[in-house]
């Protein structure tokens, strides 16, 4: 995960609006996360996004939202529930020590689930969709899978680390892009994507696997990215369309015409990806609202509020998304709310 910082960005904003995004790993050190701050902050880029909280969706008010409710796992993990069904999307809820926020990094850091603490944050779930196999996408789905009985669709490389960390293959359906799954009123429409990159335009353990590993993974090296997708959630026939990405970039080609309600966005660390922000919010028509994901010290649990991750310029990135699109939404989540379908907090 290439976790790096984008300060001079600032400097190419009026010309180009530059964004990059964190990609998975540094791969090097970081320093110590910085408190979350408020989406209100005195910054005129919150202010933009409370005034832009209070215009209607461009849509003209946005769809029906039905009975969904959402919750954001952290990193860019999202529990959505509707009519007492669950979808988890990435779900990284362990969140153990790697070093990466710390400065000492270390590659071979055992993987680690905490059984107590997922099955705090899941439900009763009936499919996991997973973007990639990096470790805070991926580390705590074979629980999931073999506890839960749930459904997981992913890449190839996620079918064969799941085979061989015990999971049922014919509970594994495995998937490239262009796919659209009919689950019973839950449509998901499964969309070819591209993992983030770091100033040097690489990022932590490349690859893909065509066989399960003869042993079975045990450092969080032993998980690579495997290709990378992102999912959009339609809710039946008048609930809200989600656009769930897991790391920040994209394939323009394979976004265009999706026009989510939701778009929960990936929070770059670098300038890598050209004009990031901008391209996305034109591929997805504008969503009525964005949710930055993916901005968070993924190393602290859950059970306070979210610490940011010092590489990404989350006040940067609200301020460019509300510029690009004036009329969205933008929501800053926090680990401790449920949100309706309209991402506005549940009473």
């Amino acid at each position: 995960m290439t976790r790096e910082t984008h300060g001079s960005d600032d400097a190419h904003a009026q010309t180009d609006r530059r964004f990059g995004r964190r990609t998975v790993l540094r791969g090097a050190a970081l320093g110590a996360a910085a408190p979350f701050l408020a989406s209100t902050t005195a910054s005129a880029s919150a202010s933009a996004t409370a005034s832009a909280s209070e215009t209607a969706g461009r849509k003209g008010g946005g769809r029906a939202t039905g009975s969904a409710s959402f919750r954001w796992l952290g990193t860019s993990g999202w529990r959505i529930d509707v009519d007492g069904r669950t979808v988890l999307f990435d779900p990284y809820l362990t969140r153990f020590k790697t070093g990466l926020f710390d400065g000492a990094f270390d590659p071979a850091t055992k993987l680690t689930v905490n059984p107590e603490t997922v099955r705090e944050h899941i439900g009763s779930p009936e499919l996991v969709l997973v973007s990639h196999s990096h470790w805070d996408h991926i580390a705590d789905v074979p629980y999931i899978a073999k506890s839960t009985g749930a459904r997981v669709v992913g890449t190839e490389t996620t079918y064969h680390l799941l085979i061989a960390l015990g999971v049922d293959p014919l509970q594994i359906s495995v998937v490239k892009g262009g796919e659209v799954l009919d689950f019973g009123g839950l449509t998901v429409e499964v969309v070819a994507s591209l993992h983030s990159r770091n100033k040097k335009y690489s990022y932590f353990i490349p690859g893909t696997r065509n066989a399960p590993p003869a042993t079975p993974p045990q450092t969080i090296s032993d998980l690579p990215e495997g290709d990378t997708l992102a999912f959009q959630v339609s809710v039946g026939s008048d609930g809200p369309t989600a656009f769930l990405m897991g790391a920040s970039d994209f394939s323009e080609q394979a976004v265009r015409g999706l026009r989510p309600d939701l778009a929960m966005v990936a929070v770059p660390s670098s300038a890598s990806t050209h004009r990031y922000v901008p391209r996305l919010l034109r591929a997805l028509s504008e969503p009525d609202v964005v949710v930055p994901v993916h901005w968070d010290n993924f190393e602290e649990p859950l059970s306070g509020p979210p610490l940011r991750d010092p590489s990404m310029d989350l006040d940067v990135f609200i301020a460019r998304v509300h510029r690009e699109s004036p009329a969205t939404r933008i929501v800053v989540p926090d680990y401790r709310t449920v949100y309706d379908g309209d991402m506005r907090p549940r009473k």
